[in-house]
């Protein structure tokens, strides 16, 4: 109770700000569809944002939902970044009041937002980072008339709370076009006379050695091999989402390591612009970087989150259950790739396409276990750890018809693909 009291003291300031800043600063963005009017302030490293969203047609709008968003970076995260800005479409598309909290740790911060934002008032709240998850469950199980939802988690299938879900989104599929695209250049660096087929070799910056970014990097992999079969990779990690000198720092390594095309699973410029001034063929991450990369920007591969938050929100409205584990597809919108950088070869629009459409018809699986092995061996079952437990305990087979199912809602929406195949060279497992 202690906790709401000194909760609802801080929100009635945020709303005075809120107040005084309007008054003061008439901030005003106009979208294609909604008028928005944001007060911020700023705090202890922290930035709270309270908007309004006025809806362009009745069609769209919804009423009876205010919606909160906790961000581990700001802006300046592309990560955070893809996030912030699906948030703030899908709630001006619906026509709803929201407020944001960035550059909040993955700790005992992340349910003081949480409580906070529930306290103001939101009966939607949406955390975006994996180490936010046991925070936001806590703040879940002391606000069970609040819904909340946590992007990469992976206990809501396990904690059997009403109130809490995990959404992903099958972004390895995503990854692997991206993955076709890179082969395609790396094709192109062979038929020119730039390197010979067995310095086809790629470097990959990764944050950890979590599931999510072993799937990442593995499907980016397999879809370059897809096209150019004698590519391999070396992975390399930073222990951080988000710092800009390491991420560079392992680019760097990499490329000095005889990688001719880089890619990466961490949150910075770091790596694009490593590679942008080293002349090396880059594809980024939750976003295009071709304004700052324009002779090495292949593609980038990001989760569009604006379908689970317009699904979401909307299920708030009508009063029904939003799916304990959700996973968005290339189907649903919500997963993209950017337009293609200048510096692609010739042919990879095309190849691109019937990838996809290969993908989405269900003709093509990222994890085929005929395309890769381990140890010279096929992969012909596999237990993964899928009820999260503190050793990771293996407890449900996930290969069946002849691929491993990954990120699927009968298990989880969270990856658990941690198999380490071959053709893929980790130079450091520290973190």
């Amino acid at each position: 109770m202690k906790k709401k009291v000194v909760s609802l003291l801080a929100a009635m300031a945020l709303a005075v700000t809120a107040l005084a800043g309007c008054g003061s600063n008439d901030a005003a963005t106009t979208g294609t569809d909604a008028a928005t009017v944001a007060a911020t302030t700023e705090a202890a490293g922290t930035t709270e944002a309270a908007g309004t969203t006025e809806a362009a047609t009745d069609s769209e709008a919804v009423t009876g939902v205010k919606a909160g968003f906790i961000f581990l970076h700001d802006e300046n995260s592309t990560y955070d970044l893809n996030f912030l800005n699906a948030a703030k479409a899908a709630c001006e598309k619906l026509g709803i009041e929201y407020m944001t909290k960035t550059n909040i740790p993955e700790g005992q911060e992340a349910y003081e937002a949480a409580c906070e934002l529930a306290d103001a008032g939101c009966n939607f709240i949406f955390a975006d980072s994996f180490g936010h998850e046991d925070y936001i469950i806590e703040a879940a199980k002391e606000y069970p008339d609040v819904q909340f939802s946590h992007a990469t988690g992976t206990k809501a299938h396990t904690e059997g709370l009403d109130n809490f879900h995990n959404a992903f989104a099958s972004i390895y599929d995503g990854r692997y076009l991206a993955g076709i695209v890179a082969g395609m250049k790396l094709n192109e660096m062979i038929a020119n006379g730039d390197i010979t087929e067995d310095q086809a070799k790629m470097g990959y910056v990764g944050a950890y050695t979590y599931a999510e970014v072993m799937s990442g990097y593995t499907s980016f992999f397999l879809g370059a091999r897809s096209v150019c079969p004698s590519v391999t990779m070396d992975v390399t990690f930073t222990g951080s989402w988000y710092d800009e000198t390491a991420e560079k720092e392992a680019a760097n390594k990499l490329i000095e390591g005889g990688c001719v095309l880089i890619s990466q699973h961490a949150d910075s410029m770091g790596a694009p612009t490593a590679c942008e001034t080293a002349g090396v063929p880059n594809v980024s991450y939750n976003g295009s970087t071709e304004a700052a990369c324009p002779n090495t920007f292949l593609v980038s591969s990001r989760v569009n989150w604006e379908p689970y938050f317009e699904y979401a929100i909307k299920c708030v409205a009508d009063g029904t259950p939003i799916d304990t584990d959700w996973c968005g597809t290339l189907e649903t919108g919500s997963v993209e790739l950017s337009d293609l950088g200048a510096a692609v070869a010739e042919g990879t629009a095309e190849a691109v396409e019937a990838a996809k459409a290969d993908l989405i018809a269900g003709k093509t699986h990222v994890y085929d276990i005929t395309t890769f092995t381990v140890d010279g061996k096929t992969l012909d079952s596999y237990e993964a750890d899928i009820d999260t437990d503190p050793d990771y305990t293996p407890d449900h087979e996930v290969v069946s018809d002849g691929y491993f199912h990954e990120s699927d809602v009968a298990f989880r929406s969270a990856p658990y693909f941690n198999v380490r195949i071959d053709g893929i060279n980790l130079l450091d497992e520290q973190y």
